[in-house]
């Protein structure tokens, strides 16, 4: 068994294989809709888990690593989270706006039109999010984390405009959770 769970690839493929046994095995069909909802909510878990896991685990626990043991994380854990955190959010975007196409409500929704006010805002929310990701923290941490040439003063600087976005983002995130949240109770 520790050489099944130790293969990811393998835990994701079984994974993968259980969802579509109760696809078709409890519901008998495969609805298009109701896919790329659950595509859209496992992107959302992957970008906001992993917006989390730096603003509750990492950022606050850096300070408390010995010198010498920051290079582990700066040069391994923090680029490949940060790998999945963006495309996490690429993602995530992607499949919300497919999820809204297909509904037929995404012009209500980013127009903020009344019943689709309340998914507006959280798709505006996503989107600022998105954004800050991309075209603010992203830059900043391969400046912070040195995957990019930069002076000790750049690469402080930019740590601290990472973290400054990641927590804007944070905050966001709590709004923007509780719209796409409550929108599917009709509030």
């Amino acid at each position: 068994m520790a050489k099944f769970f130790g293969n990811l690839n393998a835990v994701l493929a079984v994974g993968v294989l259980l969802m579509l046994a109760v696809l078709f095995g409890v519901q008998g069909m495969f609805d298009n809709n109701f896919f790329w909802r659950f595509l859209h909510v496992i992107c959302a878990i992957m970008w906001i888990g992993h917006l989390y896991y730096f603003n509750f685990t990492q950022i606050p626990t850096m300070p408390k690593v010995p010198a010498e043991l920051k290079p582990g994380v700066s040069k391994y854990i923090a680029p490949a989270a940060l790998f999945w955190f963006r495309w996490g959010a690429a993602a995530t975007v992607a499949t919300g706006l497919v999820v809204a196409i297909q509904a037929g409500y995404a012009h209500q929704a980013f127009t903020l039109q009344s019943p689709f006010r309340t998914i507006g805002i959280g798709m505006w929310l996503a989107l600022i999010m998105a954004f800050n990701v991309w075209f603010v923290i992203w830059p900043a941490q391969k400046k912070a984390l040195g995957l990019v040439e930069a002076d000790d003063a750049t690469k402080a600087a930019a740590a601290t405009r990472a973290m400054m976005f990641s927590r804007t983002n944070t905050l966001l995130s709590i709004a923007m959770l509780y719209c796409m949240i409550s929108a599917e109770s009709g509030y």
